[in-house]
């Protein structure tokens, strides 16, 4: 039990994370309308939305008087320049720079002229660029590819572009002029002003002048103030815990951090139904992973810091990286060539550092945290679940569920004492992240031992020798792992171990598939069936389909080609992502695929697919047809129970949604919920019960399993993360709660009757789950 004292200093840290979330965002508030970028704030975004149907309305409207010749004067003059551009985008223009101008810190940045003429200047870039899309769209993909950094702003990309435009002699854009410009920009500003009433034109004396500025009303500034209150309500910062969580509850009182109680911010389950009650179960699996206790490993946390230093990446793992600008010439302010030479040069350098900076965002948050709990001999984790019951951690930095690097960075608090298998599942550790993931276990315990110089080596100097861990498949947890090794096995001055060691199940969705479908052959190729070594279910698919796909791809065609396919095909990926996925592989190898030998190729993996794995194809289609026969009948919602007590809820609901592409302001394409439905949405259930079934059933082996494991350990997903002293244990926990999921349940039945199904579920019956038991890779 945590005294008084630590109970205190808990509270006061969540109150710190209050504090600091808070002054995040409004600090990150300030910073855009420094920039002059309101539209992106909390407030900006949440405003827009809700006015962008009625300024569209209002558009749409005018457009219409205008075609039927009832416009008046002041709108003859803007009519050309509407005609290009689609109600919705003047719209979304109009309504970004206005929230950009009048809440801008730049002094007179609201002054009316500068707003209109800047409302009227994005849509003249807009038109330009779709201009050249018309008429060179090949040439702007590639200029916009070698040119168009995402950090550089709106005017020098139209510069940029505009500049290579004109020296390919692609027809010259013929300019509006500045007064049509502002003309454009100021009835645009109306229709803002007049559908939201949230803005409002004041006249300032200014010596002899008057000026007009464009300033919100107090009623704006109230719903400003709304937004934001609403917003800092979720603003806190999510550390780990330095005492264990409050525990979740069955009847709904919330766990986790000390102040969730109060201030309900997290709830048990994320975008659960409302007043959903849970089982016993899954409660005390969510409990169990709280209570599981971290430290920071020093080891990759100093050489974590001498990178920083030293401004070097190492994978996910992004310092700061800042270029000095180049040195002005001597003559810049009289050669008009050197000027332009340096600011040149100097964009590219910024450009440089400022995707850097957005890069190294994960990094610095990350380092931020170790600081912070470094000295900390143990902390916890509050965790909570998805919808369909998986289980993820509330905190966003130190935790499981993270990159390389910060899976890295921990260590479990209560370490074991070493013995024989505990040597071999740190030199499987060693072997895995190093890349050797598909080997048997005897070719890795084989690499690691035949590695002690290398290993070694690493642990002892891993700065100087950088080059030998940076380029291993998994370089963080792979140092992790070498230091583990050489202190505890090659050295053995460390008696104990708390190293996380990680299994992960082979293709898992095929995994939970063919053992609802009880599909031998499926089984097989995800390692639920024993073998001598691993089976890769890529490369058979690979081989499958290679007689199928154009001769020209034959020299190119493996494993990799089909591995994001076969992953995906699973949780319902469609030929069109297929498409992408094969594209990006091939491209990757210097391959470039025509359109037709692509569509033969996805088609030729989809059939391959359907050759070896058919009772997960078949369960699927099954769920499609039996999805669409329920909302047929009228249902509003899906739901089911998992074998571990979960229930999961499943309610997709349409919206009315227009999708935007916008060529500038940031590239950004704008998703727009113009109006809510309550028409249930029946394709996205179509496409979501089959994934959210894998997810709910993996989810439950592993609380299943985890319920009856006395050690430490950490889930994510389809992984279970535990010390090396515990990991046979577990291995062999993880299949016997297989078995008794498949073998004792037929689970695909009882969700037929939970859904009502029309017909029988498709179940071939050849498979023994009970051979699990002997499955040296099944989690692997």
């Amino acid at each position: 039990m945590p005294t008084p004292a630590q109970i205190d200093e808990q509270i006061e840290l969540e109150r710190d994370q209050i504090r600091q979330g808070l002054q995040q965002l409004r600090s990150n508030t300030r910073r855009l309308e420094e920039k002059s970028y309101a539209s992106a704030s909390v407030y900006g975004i949440s405003s827009i939305e809700t006015l962008l149907p009625l300024v569209v309305a209002r558009i749409e409207a005018t457009v219409h008087r205008i075609k039927e010749r009832r416009n008046g004067r002041s709108f003859k003059e803007i009519q050309v320049y509407l005609s290009d551009l689609e109600p919705l985008a003047a719209a979304a223009i109009a309504c970004k720079l206005t929230f950009d101008k009048v809440f801008s810190c730049k002094e007179g940045a609201n002054a009316l002229v500068k707003v209109c003429e800047s409302i009227g200047t994005s849509i003249e870039d807009e038109c330009q660029m779709r201009h050249y899309e018309q008429h060179a769209p090949g040439l702007l993909n590639v200029l916009k590819e070698n040119y168009w950094h995402r950090s550089i702003g709106t005017q020098q990309k139209i510069k940029v572009i505009s500049t290579l435009m004109n020296r390919y002699d692609v027809k010259r854009w013929t300019t509006w002029g500045a007064a049509n410009r502002v003309k454009l920009g100021a009835w645009l500003l109306d229709c803002v002003m007049e559908t939201s009433g949230w803005f409002f034109k004041d006249m300032q004396v200014q010596g002899k002048r008057r000026v007009n500025y464009v300033r919100p009303t107090p009623e704006f500034l109230e719903i400003k103030d709304q937004v934001m209150h609403d917003f800092e309500l979720f603003a806190p910062l999510a550390y780990p815990m330095l005492i264990e969580p409050n525990d979740w509850t069955t009847d709904g009182k919330h766990g986790g951090y000390l102040l969730n109680e109060v201030m309900r911010g997290y709830d048990m389950v994320r975008r659960g139904k409302q007043g959903s009650i849970q089982g016993e179960m899954p409660v005390a699996f969510l409990n169990k992973l709280q209570k599981v206790g971290y430290r920071i490993n020093p080891f990759i946390a100093d050489v974590a810091e001498t990178l920083v230093e030293r401004r070097i990446s190492v994978g996910k793992f992004v310092p700061i990286l800042e270029l000095a600008l180049p040195p002005k010439p001597v003559d810049i302010a009289d050669n008009k060539e050197a000027r332009k030479s340096y600011r040149r040069a100097a964009a590219e350098v910024m450009n440089i550092n400022a995707n850097a900076f957005r890069r190294s965002c994960r990094t610095r948050m990350t380092m931020k945290a170790v600081a912070r709990f470094r000295d900390r001999k143990k902390f916890f984790i509050p965790w909570s679940f998805d919808y369909r019951g998986r289980a993820y951690p509330i905190p966003e930095y130190l935790t499981v569920v993270d990159t390389d690097f910060g899976k890295s960075l921990l260590r479990f608090s209560e370490e074991a004492m070493m013995n024989k298998q505990a040597e071999e599942w740190l030199a499987f550790q060693v072997a895995t992240t190093y890349g050797h993931d598909k080997a048997t276990m005897p070719e890795r315990l084989a690499w690691t031992s035949d590695n002690y110089e290398l290993i070694s080596r690493i642990a002892l100097d891993p700065i100087d020798n950088l080059p030998d861990w940076e380029g291993a498949e998994e370089p963080w947890q792979f140092l992790a792992a070498c230091d583990e090794f050489y202190h505890c096995v090659i050295e053995r001055d460390r008696n104990f171990t708390g190293l996380m060691v990680a299994t992960d199940a082979t293709a898992s969705g095929i995994q939970i598939l063919s053992g609802l479908a009880r599909d031998r052959s499926a089984a097989v190729l995800c390692n639920v069936v024993p073998s001598e070594r691993p089976v890769d279910a890529y490369k058979v698919v690979a081989d499958v389909s290679k007689p199928n796909i154009p001769d020209i791809l034959h020299p190119f065609w493996d494993r990799k080609c089909t591995k994001r396919t076969v992953m995906t095909i699973p949780y319902n990926a469609k030929p069109f992502s297929n498409r992408s996925y094969i594209r990006e592989a091939l491209s990757e190898k210097g391959v470039k695929v025509e359109k037709e030998d692509l569509t033969q190729t996805v088609n030729a993996v989809r059939d391959a697919m359907n050759k070896v794995v058919p009772g997960p194809m078949a369960v699927m289609k099954w769920i499609e047809a039996e999805v669409s026969n329920a909302i047929n009948r009228g249902d509003q919602e899906l739901h089911w129970v998992t074998p571990s007590g979960f229930v999961v809820h499943q309610k997709l609901m349409k919206k009315h949604v227009e999708r935007l592409q916008l060529q500038l302001l940031g590239s950004c394409e704008m998703h727009v919920a113009t109006k809510d439905t309550n028409e249930v949405d029946k394709s996205r259930h179509k496409a979501a019960t089959a994934p959210n079934l894998i997810h709910s059933l993996d989810s439950s082996l592993l609380c299943l399993a985890t319920i009856r494991f006395a050690a430490p350990i950490a889930t994510i997903h389809d992984s279970v993360l535990c010390r090396a002293t515990d990991m046979s244990c577990l291995s062999s926990l993880v299949r016997e709660t297989y078995m008794h999921l498949f073998a004792e349940h037929d689970f695909l039945t009882d969700f037929a009757h939970q859904i009502n199904a029309e017909s029988e579920p498709p179940i071939i019956g050849d498979l023994e789950p009970e051979t699990v038991i002997d499955s040296t890779y099944f989690f692997c």
